[in-house]
């Protein structure tokens, strides 16, 4: 199956990103160093749900995973905060990004049921209102989402290899997601 990045860097700006380029799935380096920071647990998802660390895999083992994927898209939500203390804009933000990910992964699954499909967001999953970890198996392994950092990426350093900036401004917040094809 022939995968055309470009048209489907389109499809995400139209399924409501407001960034969205190819991506060089090479550039993806799993660090233990970024996994130790799910560790510390300050997400309060660590050891909760079945698309973050540990339930994720290891770091090998999401490394393995990756380079089963030739091709891929960056994909990012940004917002200008009122100040530094804006959370409710963070909030926003994240919930935005959030069901933007989940909409935009649904698409690509019904336009491309052929196409293997790895998607990488910010944060854990939120398919489910309460996750069924760690007493059953997810519900829905393949809408599931797991956290760039869960898979140990350095997501400022993945955006700088993709010649993509990772801070958009002064005041403003940026979300970063992947999709990986193959």
């Amino acid at each position: 199956m022939s995968i055309d990045v470009e048209k489907i860097v389109s499809e995400a700006l139209e399924n409501g990103f407001n960034f969205a380029t190819s991506l060089d799935v090479s550039t993806m380096n799993p660090l233990p160093e970024v996994r130790d920071m799910c560790a510390a647990d300050k997400c309060h998802a660590y050891n909760k749900n079945w698309s973050c660390p540990p339930a994720c895999g290891t770091v090998d083992e999401c490394a393995a995973r990756i380079k089963e994927y030739t091709n891929g898209v960056i994909v990012q939500s940004t917002i200008e905060l009122e100040d530094e203390f804006d959370f409710e804009g963070i909030a926003e933000l994240g919930k935005r990004h959030g069901e933007t990910s989940i909409k935009f992964n649904k698409y690509l699954h019904e336009k491309y049921p052929d196409m293997k499909i790895l998607p990488l967001t910010a944060g854990g999953c939120t398919q489910c209102k309460e996750c069924t970890y760690p007493d059953k198996p997810c519900r829905f392994p393949d809408r599931m989402m797991s956290p760039l950092e869960g898979y140990g990426i350095f997501v400022s350093d993945l955006c700088t290899k993709n010649d993509i900036p990772y801070n958009r401004g002064k005041g403003t917040l940026t979300y970063v997601g992947a999709f990986l094809f193959a």
